[in-house]
């Protein structure tokens, strides 16, 4: 399955690049959600977000990252969730305590699937995140994370987070421009694949939806 990420470039109206792209790939095959960083954010605010997505039924996901106290996430994800978000990201790092205890606690009452960061594909996520990455997997399943972020360029850690989370949600960035292939992290045992600009930076977006859903479906029969 396919999240695909919305990064506008510098310099567009980023309603109207998303509008362009959601519009040509609503539909498309394989197609889970989509997901919307900070920099659209920063650059619209959340009032656009409705109209972008009326109608649309699949995973929506604010990929801000959070890591704050959990008075502080708390209000920003009623803010999200007023936008029309049902997905937020958030790195679990922060701990249990003040933190991803009552976030997932508030995520569990309005109906958000909370996601947690455990690896990242950047080299310094081995400093520190990979180290802890067991035992974050671990505190975020017995407070009921729906589910969690690793990268499709580490496959490995991928199959970490599946052997100790095999009910959970495993979203896997780095498809594509980061040098990940359609198909890599599903078969390390992930559900969904974000893919970015392969699709949205294409001349043709549901063309290039098409193809990668297509290698998704190779890759998966080559198991």
């Amino acid at each position: 399955m396919i999240v695909v990420a919305l990064d506008p470039p510098p310099n567009v109206d980023a309603e109207r690049w998303c509008f362009n792209i959601v519009s040509k790939l609503v539909g498309g095959p394989r197609l889970a959600g989509f997901k919307i960083g900070l920099p659209a954010i920063i650059d619209r605010g959340l009032a656009w977000i409705p109209r972008v997505f009326e109608g649309f039924d699949g995973l929506l996901v604010a990929d801000l990252k959070l890591a704050d106290v959990a008075p502080i996430m708390e209000i920003v994800l009623e803010r999200l969730r007023s936008a029309g978000f049902n997905t937020v990201i958030v790195h679990a790092f922060i701990g249990r305590e003040g933190g991803l205890r009552e976030v997932a606690e508030w995520c569990r009452r309005n109906g958000i699937n909370l996601v947690a960061v455990v690896s990242m594909s950047h080299p310094g996520s081995r400093d520190f995140i990979d180290k802890h990455t067991r035992e974050m997997v671990e505190m975020c399943r017995e407070l009921g994370v729906w589910g969690f972020v690793a990268p499709a360029t580490r496959p490995e850690m991928i199959r970490l987070v599946r052997s100790l989370a095999p009910e959970a949600k495993i979203l896997s960035p780095g498809i594509g421009a980061q040098g990940a292939r359609p198909g890599d992290a599903l078969r390390a045992g992930a559900t969904y694949e974000i893919v970015g600009r392969a699709i949205t930076r294409s001349p043709d977006p549901r063309r290039a939806l098409e193809e990668i859903a297509k290698e998704q479906e190779e890759a998966l029969r080559s198991i």
